[in-house]
């Protein structure tokens, strides 16, 4: 990502969050990068002649935060599902009008989300993409991701046909191949296990193993997938360390412990969890099982890519939780579990953890520059700067975002990307929003945006999927406590 005649860059005098093994943190430090590397982390350092400076005096010096689970080609939908539930969405993206996007309005949702996680501090983020219905939305995403200065993996999904079908197909395989050998798009494979024991998606697993790609999965998400999806999976053998599973939220002990055995990770996205219906968000369980995990934002149909948001709303369902259970046993809460230094290392670490980059999520020697300065002189809120950790995951937002650095290169200086076409951005998304309305029609389009009011006796929606036929009651088991185990 870095360019071999790129000036030196020093950030001095900042709060710096290191994130190393002992979570040093250096009340006045300074940050020295050097062809894409962090040369240096210490007070008052000596740099080379022509370093550019950047004051981060008053302000916070992190690593670049890591999303690990954002379907960023449904960004130019932006807040279009604020009160949908996830049914609402399945039913939307899945068999309505998911198949209506054409590789141009992949294009464009993918441009948009990226250029929004770099704004906000994101410096990776995984496209769970399973919007290719074909190689040619498949190309339209990647073009969008390597045209945007940020760091990307794109997690290549198809929800309009079973996985052991697109998985199979030489276009498709080719396409990852030939992407693969590129060397700047980190690659997945996404597709979810609906438990149908039959296990027909055991062929894109096997197909995953021999192109070497890792498989990211929608595991523990009420209504779709369950503790059968992880038992099919560990008894063949395909839970490793390299896998990551998104939501994790209603799963039973015995599927935690599976995955906490197989090394694997789970990807956390809270607001989803707990606004859309996959599960009450499960960091209490998987904390308690150390399973390492990751943040995510999941879709800006309702969200934004502000892991600040994602920080904050993980440490008050963790502790909500906690306070609610001893509330039911009569007991107070007097000291919580869960602490904002955690959920700033899940955000920065733990995300660079489940991708398998060791040379990200911390500020150290050697690693890769991917730097942000959070700093905001024009703000009454960026002061006192007490507890830094804090002060990240419960006071800063996105607009507080300085400076970002991706492989050493400035993409953010000031508070204004660098590089970035607004207009031709907005036009893209514009084109977009005009088709999708207009092959749905005005009053289709408004119903979708403003859905009914619930009524007795609506029907639940058990399995989502395009691609199988399978349904199963274990969806639907009665959780037997307020929080399940």
């Amino acid at each position: 990502m870095s360019t071999p005649d790129a000036r030196p860059v020093v950030l001095r005098g900042g709060t710096v969050l290191t994130m190393d093994d002992a979570h040093t943190v250096l009340p006045q430090g300074d940050v020295l990068v050097v062809d894409g590397k962090v040369a240096a982390v210490g007070a008052h350092l000596d740099v080379p002649e022509g370093t550019q400076e950047v004051d981060a005096t008053g302000g916070v010096v992190m690593p670049g935060m890591v999303d690990t689970h954002r379907h960023m080609w449904q960004t130019a939908m932006r807040g279009y599902g604020a009160d949908w539930t996830l049914t609402q969405y399945f039913v939307w993206y899945y068999l309505e009008h998911g198949k209506t996007f054409r590789p141009e309005d992949v294009h464009a949702g993918n441009l948009l989300s990226a250029w929004e996680g770099l704004e906000a501090g994101v410096t990776t983020t995984v496209d769970w993409s399973h919007g290719l219905q074909s190689v040619d939305h498949a190309e339209a995403a990647a073009d969008a991701l390597l045209a945007v200065p940020g760091r990307f993996v794109l997690a290549y999904g198809n929800i309009q046909a079973g996985p052991w079908e697109w998985t199979a197909d030489p276009a498709v395989q080719a396409f990852l191949e030939r992407r693969a050998d590129e060397g700047r798009l980190g690659l997945q494979l996404a597709f979810d296990v609906t438990g149908d024991p039959a296990f027909p998606e055991k062929a894109a697993f096997e197909v995953a193993r021999e192109l070497g790609l890792p498989v990211t999965t929608h595991a523990g998400v009420w209504g779709a997938t369950s503790d059968a999806s992880i038992q099919l999976m560990h008894d063949a053998g395909f839970m490793t360390p390299e896998t990551v599973y998104v939501h994790a939220a209603s799963l039973s002990t015995d599927s935690y412990q599976r995955i906490a055995a197989t090394g694997g990770s789970v990807s956390v996205s809270t607001e989803s969890e707990q606004s859309a219906g996959q599960g009450y968000p499960p960091t209490w369980q998987v904390r308690k099982h150390g399973i390492p995990v990751s943040l995510s934002m999941d879709t800006s149909v309702w969200w934004s890519a502000d892991l600040f948001s994602a920080m904050r709303t993980t440490l008050g369902a963790d502790r909500s939780r906690e306070h609610l259970e001893a509330h039911v046993e009569g007991n107070t809460v007097t000291q919580v579990h869960l602490r904002a230094e955690q959920v700033v290392d899940w955000a920065t670490r733990g995300g660079a953890r489940a991708l398998g980059r060791d040379d990200l999520g911390s500020l150290e020697p050697g690693k890769t520059a991917d730097v942000v300065l959070i700093k905001n002189d024009s703000s009454p809120v960026s002061f006192p700067l007490l507890n830094p950790y804090g002060h990240v995951a419960f006071q800063a937002q996105r607009g507080d975002v300085h400076t970002v650095l991706v492989g050493g290169r400035v993409v953010k200086s000031e508070g204004r990307l660098v590089g970035y076409d607004g207009t031709a951005v907005r036009s893209a998304v514009e084109s977009t929003v005009e088709h999708l309305r207009g092959a749905m029609g005005e009053e289709t389009w408004q119903a979708g945006m403003n859905p009914a009011m619930p009524e007795d006796g609506d029907d639940v929606l058990d399995n989502p999927y395009t691609y199988t036929d399978y349904k199963s009651e274990d969806t639907h088991g009665a959780r037997g406590s307020l929080f399940g185990d």
